[in-house]
């Protein structure tokens, strides 16, 4: 049985996400840009902004995903809430891949097998509330969007020890191949003998000038 996301205040949902498309994406979607950007204050704040995890807006750190950034482009927006809820509510979609199509009644019935909450429990409506909020901004005649949901803060910091690990030895030694020269100061002796000059220059030419493919 799984424990499915669900808020309390169902009706922030379409706020927040309302509020997503018009607002500027942040460098981390936290519970003061809930609260202070998106508006939604108190503890409401909080349970949204934990939810936009779950649902695949955002990774563990809060940085905002590529679903995230897909659901404010319009063309892409019906297709990213689609993935959401596929995130958010895998489980459903185990049970029945066209969750999205259930009625209410049918849809309540598929979180209470899944959850396995009693008839006192207010869990299943919420949940039900929850994803009805989703799914209205979701458009499945459009391919829905593979998202990978990973910490896209820990991606940044593999990506930094790729870019700043040391080089190998062959870069290392094309580095120095690339940038290397030499400024050579020759004094010729007082001489007219041919045969001296002859004899520095094929010196010069055999051992500094070769470049060291002997």
């Amino acid at each position: 049985m799984a424990s499915l996301p669900y808020i309390t205040a169902t009706g922030n949902i379409e706020k927040a996400l309302n509020a997503i498309k018009s607002a500027a994406t942040p460098d981390s979607v936290s519970q003061d840009f809930v609260k202070t950007i998106l508006g939604i204050k108190g503890g409401s704040g909080n349970q949204i902004a934990s939810y936009l995890k779950k649902i695949g807006f955002a990774g563990a750190d809060g940085t905002p995903t590529e679903l995230y950034i897909q659901f404010r482009n319009p063309s892409t927006s019906g297709a990213a809430a689609a993935s959401a809820l596929k995130i958010g509510y895998g489980p459903l979609y185990k049970r029945n891949e066209y969750v999205h199509k259930l009625t209410d009644d049918e849809l309540k019935g598929l979180i209470i097998e899944e959850t396995g909450a009693g008839d006192d429990s207010a869990v299943p409506s919420l949940v039900l509330n929850c994803i009805n909020a989703l799914r209205q901004f979701a458009k499945f005649d459009s391919p829905v969007i593979e998202a990978e949901v990973k910490n896209t803060g820990q991606k940044k910091q593999n990506a930094e020890n790729v870019n700043h690990s040391k080089p190998s030895n062959d870069a290392k030694h094309a580095s120095l191949g690339m940038n290397l020269s030499y400024t050579i100061n020759l004094n010729l002796p007082a001489t007219s003998d041919i045969a001296v000059f002859n004899a520095i220059f094929k010196s010069l030419r055999e051992n500094l000038l070769s470049g060291g493919n002997e």
